[in-house]
């Protein structure tokens, strides 16, 4: 089998990330709004169904994003990436109105990122 970097390509992996992240979303919350009449179980299978769309782009982010980074740094990119998802996701599908929080939010992450990163 290839080596999936060649493939992909070495910053590959955040896009991959990305795109786990709206599926893991949509798989975590989008029931809340759309299957709420719904029995809970229905929204278990319909989320399962969309989880493994999800690790179908987070099992090859991983392996190539982990060629080049710690598990730490890995994970730190994955939330700064989930939260960067989120924000709109609660905004523009949701409804949620905006708060500033998302932006207090954004900042610890980023301390986090400068703690995983740095020297």
């Amino acid at each position: 089998m290839p080596n999936l970097t060649n493939f992909l390509g070495q910053f590959s992996f955040l896009g991959l990330l990305v795109l786990s992240n709206v599926f893991m979303t949509f798989a975590w919350y989008a029931h809340l709004k759309n299957l709420s009449s719904k029995p809970w179980w229905i929204a278990v299978f319909a989320s399962w169904a969309i989880s493994l769309l999800k690790y179908i782009f987070q099992v090859p982010a991983n392996r190539i994003g982990f060629q080049y980074l710690s598990s730490g740094q890995l994970k730190i990119v994955q939330e700064v990436i989930t939260l960067s998802v989120f924000v709109p996701f609660a905004i523009f599908y949701m409804g949620e109105p905006f708060k500033v929080d998302y932006i207090w939010a954004g900042l610890c992450l980023l301390g986090a990122v400068y703690f995983m990163f740095r020297g």
